[in-house]
């Protein structure tokens, strides 16, 4: 193999969810199968990269400072839906199932792999709740242990004000499973039947 083919193929792999087939599979088709790809998607991941950011407010994608979820008049101010990923967010929005606003906290608890609370958007979190005007949390992380634990560390070092109601989904989500892989009746039940996180 050259090296500038391998140097690809690894980096293609090291891409979440590809392993090394499917990057030889792709390094082939932008180069050889259709070259024209290739510097469409180059301009594509370049002006995503100059273009989009994740909002101050809650973590999500957004071309702007904030996002428009958190500039809605529209959305239930009151409640914050806490999510791992800016996918799960999308999830969410796509199963239309809150109307309420998000945290994104960017990842979750996970010693294995080193990370802890100082790697995850929890300050955001915290300033978000110090002004008193959130009066429902709702926990949708995955129903791995890593989801738990981080639940668990959430209720017991941020959530634990008292006139703040948390609780956390999980009816309908398979366990080990994440929210970005559930269909829109799955998370449509998995939030209805949520349950209360007693301090």
């Amino acid at each position: 193999m050259n090296e500038p083919y391998e140097s690809l193929v690894q980096s293609l792999k090291a891409l979440p969810g590809l392993g090394y087939r499917s990057a030889e599979k792709i390094a082939l088709h932008l180069i050889v199968e259709k070259p024209h790809r290739a510097d469409d998607l180059i301009s594509r991941i370049s002006q995503a990269k100059e273009n989009l950011g994740a909002c101050e407010i809650c973590g999500n994608l957004t071309e702007f400072s904030k996002c428009k979820i958190c500039i809605s008049d529209q959305r239930e101010s009151e409640r914050i839906c806490v999510v791992e990923t800016v996918t799960d967010l999308f999830a969410m929005e796509k199963a239309g199932v809150f109307r309420g606003r998000y945290h994104v906290l960017m990842g979750k608890l996970s010693p294995v792999r080193g990370i802890g609370p100082d790697q995850l958007n929890l300050k955001g979190l915290i300033n978000r709740l110090s002004n008193g005007e959130i009066k429902e949390v709702i926990l949708a992380l995955g129903n791995d242990l890593e989801g738990e634990a981080t639940c668990h560390f959430l209720n017991n070092e941020i959530l634990n004000d008292p006139n703040l109601e948390v609780s956390r989904i999980g009816f309908g989500l398979p366990s080990g499973g994440g929210i970005t892989y559930a269909d829109e009746n799955t998370l449509f039940n998995a939030l209805q039947g949520r349950k209360k996180i007693d301090l």
